[in-house]
């Protein structure tokens, strides 16, 4: 995106608006997903209901602009356990079934007018207050939660991504986890769910030197991603398919007919958004159609990546708007820590302070105020 000029920013209110629209769609269908997670509740159908869901919220707002597209931003998934992402089962393939315990991740976005909003969050099947979370679940969902917090308010404006990086490691091994290595979160703008700034979770050497360091600033929006691991971090690719992809910048002419049609209907229906192969009439087409798109390049994949077997990932995930008031958090679901019991604790000041601090600039509207108070009275004082 050379021509920063014609970008449309949060420092336009309608364009806060839509934002925060898509925000209060997302956190709405994923309250109503968390409550399905149930034993024996099945993962493909609690994925297929989200992008129903995702898909109805967003057809009702704007309804009079017909030319403003919205819809999915990221198809919902629900990964389980050592599943670290991207798991979401077409019908024609294998299922998860939730059992009592089983720690899930679910994931998805939405978009108005390429506005989006993207959020993640971790539960445990059949917690509540009385049958606590404990042992490894419960120190990698405190761990994820309470980097999360951190990056919230590390993520303003002056600040720089790598101090994010440092200090997700530094609680991750507080409770003796680690950060899933190479992980990115991704400025969001207008139509791109990966844009131009990066915050990378974990990297290697190599990793490190690739991202650049990169300063926040005011009226930029981040779709902050924390995973957490109790193993060793690092995903592998394993036997789950590849559902969820998305288009590139790339262009070349496509040999098979089901391949041009399929890309078509990518265009036509995703733009730059990633899609499910299971919002496609015939599953079968598509699979073929997208084979050569991705040998090509037209399409990138989301692999879906797994840590150790025996090991747990958690994730949380936010929209954050940077405002000159300060940070504005539009998805996310509140995690009760009542339910969660950990021998591990964060002890260390700097960490402490850093994760309950203040995310409003509460000081320059009370030194406005002030000021307003200040000039009032002088005025009165002269009368």
């Amino acid at each position: 995106m050379s021509d920063h000029d014609d970008e449309h920013t949060i420092a336009e209110d309608l364009v806060v608006t839509k934002y925060k629209m898509a925000g209060e769609i997302v956190n709405r269908v994923l309250k109503l997903l968390v409550a399905k997670c149930e034993p024996l509740a099945s993962v493909r159908d609690i994925c297929a209901e989200g992008d129903r869901l995702l898909e109805e919220e967003t057809s009702k707002v704007f309804k009079k602009e017909k030319d403003l597209k919205k819809g999915i931003a990221f198809p919902v998934c629900a990964s389980v356990n050592n599943c670290i992402n991207h798991y979401s089962p077409l019908a024609s393939e294998g299922d998860t079934i939730l059992q009592n315990g089983d720690l899930v991740k679910i994931d998805m976005g939405a978009h108005i007018d390429g506005f989006i909003a993207v959020v993640g969050h971790t539960l445990v099947v059949g917690a509540s207050k009385d049958n606590k979370i404990t042992g490894r679940r419960a120190d990698v969902m405190l761990a994820a939660h309470n980097a999360a917090e951190a990056a919230l308010r590390l993520v303003r404006p002056g600040n720089l991504n790598f101090s994010v990086t440092d200090t997700v490691t530094k609680i991750a091994e507080v409770y003796k986890c680690k950060p899933v290595e190479g992980m990115l979160s991704f400025q969001l703008q207008q139509g791109r769910i990966d844009g131009e700034k990066t915050i990378i979770q974990n990297p290697t050497e190599a990793q490190r030197k690739e991202v650049e360091k990169q300063e926040f600033e005011t009226h930029e929006v981040y779709g902050v991603d924390v995973l957490i691991s109790t193993g060793e971090g690092q995903g592998k690719e394993a036997e789950a398919r590849v559902t969820v992809f998305r288009k590139t910048e790339e262009s070349y002419n496509l040999k098979l007919k089901a391949s041009r049609e399929f890309f078509s209907k990518v265009q036509k229906n995703y733009g730059t958004m990633p899609f499910n192969i299971r919002s496609f009439d015939d599953e079968k087409k598509a699979r073929l159609g997208v084979t050569e798109c991705v040998a090509h390049k037209l399409v990138d994949p989301y692999p879906v990546l797994w840590e150790k077997s025996g090991e747990f990932v958690a994730q949380f995930k936010f929209t954050v708007l940077l405002m000159p008031s300060g940070q504005h958090k539009i998805t996310g679901l509140p995690l009760d820590a009542q339910m969660l019991d950990s021998q591990y604790k964060i002890v260390d000041p700097e960490l402490k302070q850093i994760i309950t601090a203040s995310i409003s600039n509460k000081n320059s509207k009370k030194k406005k105020k002030k000021a307003e108070k200040e000039a009032a009275t002088v005025v009165r004082s002269e009368d």
